[in-house]
């Protein structure tokens, strides 16, 4: 509880000064509590310059979630609070056990303890948002990470958001990275990359975008949303239903009608045979233009889901009926499934209140004086438990209770099904002049390429150059290929020293991941998993791992986990010190000459010259990506 050195740093009238501890009025609570959200998530802080934690701050931000989240080897400990805190994920609200799982909802019935007030049924439904888009037109997905029959307590994770792995904010991915030049390639801040980054779909990221096509009122007459298009051959039409709107699940490419429009066109002077012609076959001929919503250049994908906006008073075509029928489903789907829930767990409560009371007669022959039993319970429908008499005066009330609140819950659903008929089947409230709004989301994949910004936590962001397939990659003695190579002289003018560290520990943590995958395949005996976990925990002077106060079956589950890597945290300001790394990298039965290895050319298989800084570093890729860059023109006005 006191200071135990001699002369301290402190700040006294503005100016940083060194003074003895008696004199001190106020300290930190925290060595973080100095530190933004963002940059309490960077390792190694204290190694970073300035600039280049603040460019590593502002670079987390732009971080486009990836479709398979992993979460950083090494951390600092605040990634958890981070990504709770953020509201992307789903935490419990109160203690529990899941009662059910699918892709969309998770059902927990909660705890007797937690249950407040008597009306309380006690069930907690939790939607999740499926393949929503963000303002970046990135993709908000809500994934469930717990199983059925899990106990749950009041803010565990039962679903995971975008950019989350368990709970844990996983904003990139963790690569082998070896600092050294590679032809050229990574000049000036180039990086270079392996194919199998590509291939194993490692930053493969989904964006959602948003079209839209707005039928309007025009002095000519009001445009019309159909199928029914002039000069368009059948093929471009055969995406579209009769409504003219593109299905859902089409995929589409650059040029292709998604919403089929046409626009009154005005008088114009015809010639005699269009006049024979018009004659003949009456006004429709020609006074409509094709005005259609297309797929703009540069862009495939495939339709997610299709909203219809109509105009108070405009009768809806066929597509916002079917639209609107299956919202209505879905929310009865929703309602119908609580109050299942709601009831059983009603009835479990009565049924264990009346079990052996004495009744005093009740439906199917029960006869005064006899004691409610399982089996007639079983037997009888349930709406006719209200009838049963019973002969104690307390229960009788209870059940009367009960039956009331049955009464009250079949109400209950009935009117917030009526209210959600209402709120679907009223008209929508859009600007003057405007019949008709439609709205397409297109999911879009991107794979990484050259062109796309990738970068640390440390602000040591550069362009992927190249691509190089896996065999052409510099590699490890055993043969392990490295997944991305960066230039050395990235590092010491711009002193973000951080990442070097970061590197190095990551090769630690993921050496003891493989000694402890290795250690796992022999089917080792719980005493030698507890031994090794322990040896493990006991390196670092942090957080104590009570391995005594686990089940066996929780021991091997972690052990498991952690065949990937041990997940390490450094704090900032109180983060790993040297002698702590070259522990863990001796620990992991790595070589440590000064954290370097020898490599060997992936071309000639001869080896490199000098021994090359190899390790693990968590890298993001950003939003800035190629594609939305990418700009051609053919001829066109100047401008």
């Amino acid at each position: 509880g006191k200071l135990i050195d001699d002369l301290i740093t402190c700040r006294h009238k503005g100016e940083f000064t060194l003074t003895t501890p008696d004199k001190l009025d106020y300290m930190d609570v925290s060595a973080r509590q100095i530190v933004s959200v963002a940059a309490s998530l960077i390792p190694f802080l204290e190694h970073d310059d300035a600039n280049r934690a603040l460019m590593g701050s502002n670079m987390q931000r732009q971080a486009v979630p990836t479709v398979r989240p992993e979460k950083p080897l090494v951390g600092t400990g605040m990634e958890r609070t981070v990504a709770v805190d953020s509201g992307v994920t789903v935490s419990a609200k109160r203690p529990g056990v899941v009662d059910s799982v699918d892709a969309a909802r998770i059902v927990v019935r909660v705890d007797k303890k937690a249950l407040g007030e008597d009306d309380d049924i006690g069930v907690d439904i939790y939607n999740l948002t499926k393949f929503t888009r963000s303002n970046q037109n990135t993709c908000i997905n809500q994934r469930p990470i717990v199983q059925v029959g899990d106990v749950v307590e009041q803010g565990d994770v039962l679903a995971d958001g975008p950019s989350t792995d368990l709970g844990e904010l996983a904003l990139g991915q963790n690569l082998l990275v070896a600092f050294m030049p590679w032809n050229g390639y990574n000049f000036e801040d180039s990086i270079l990359i392996s194919e199998r980054l590509v291939d194993e779909d490692r930053f493969t990221t989904i964006h959602i975008q948003e079209l839209t096509c707005v039928s309007r009122d025009t002095k000519l007459g009001p445009e019309d949303v159909t199928a029914d298009i002039p000069n368009v051959g059948e093929s471009a039409l055969g995406r579209l239903d009769e409504s003219g709107i593109v299905y859902v699940g089409a995929e589409v490419k650059a040029g292709d009608i998604l919403v089929g429009k046409v626009t009154p066109k005005g008088e114009t002077q015809l010639t005699p045979e269009e006049k024979l012609l018009r004659a003949i076959f009456g006004e429709k001929a020609s006074d409509v233009k094709d005005s259609s919503l297309r797929v703009p250049p540069g862009v495939n994908g495939t339709v997610i889901d299709v909203r219809v906006f109509t105009r108070e008073g405009v009768k809806k075509d066929s597509r916002a009926l079917e639209i609107e029928a299956a919202e209505i489903e879905k929310a009865q789907k929703d309602l119908n499934v609580e109050l299942r829930i709601r009831e059983d767990a009603m009835f479990k409560a009565l049924e264990a209140m009346m079990l052996n009371q004495v009744a005093e007669g009740g439906p199917a022959r029960l006869k005064a004086g006899s004691k409610v039993t399982p089996a007639y319970l079983t037997d009888l429908p349930r709406e006719k438990w209200f009838e049963i008499r019973l002969k104690d005066e307390k229960a009788t009330h209870r059940l009367e209770a009960a039956h009331e609140k049955y009464k009250a819950l079949y109400k209950e659903r009935d009117a917030k099904l009526k209210a959600t008929k209402e709120k679907l089947t009223q008209g929508d409230d859009l600007a003057p002049g405007v019949i008709k709004i439609v709205k397409v989301y297109l999911a879009v994949k991107r794979r990484i390429q050259p062109g796309d910004k990738m970068a640390g936590r440390h602000g040591n962001k550069g362009v992927i150059s190249k691509v190089v397939p896996v065999e052409d990659m510099p590699y490890l003695e055993d043969g392990t290929p490295v997944d991305i190579v960066l230039n050395p002289l990235g590092v010491p003018s711009r002193m973000n020293i951080g990442q070097i560290l970061e590197t190095h520990l990551g090769w630690a943590a993921k050496g003891l991941g493989l000694k402890i995958g290795r250690m796992m395949e022999q089917k080792p005996d719980i005493k030698q998993v507890r031994e090794q976990l322990g040896k493990m925990y006991d390196v670092s002077y942090g957080q104590k791992l009570d391995l005594d106060a686990m089940t066996d079956n929780e021991v091997m589950l972690l052990a498991n986990n952690l065949r990937d890597g041990v997940p390490i945290a450094t704090p900032v300001f109180d983060g790993a010190s040297e002698d702590e790394i070259n522990k863990l990298v001796e620990l992991a039965g790595l070589s440590s000459k000064g954290g370097q290895v020898m490599l060997r050319d992936g071309r000639t298989g001869n080896q490199f010259e000098r021994p090359v800084t190899v390790g693990y570093m968590y890298m993001l890729k950003l939003n800035h990506l190629v594609d939305d860059k990418m700009h051609a023109r053919s001829t066109g006005s100047y401008s």
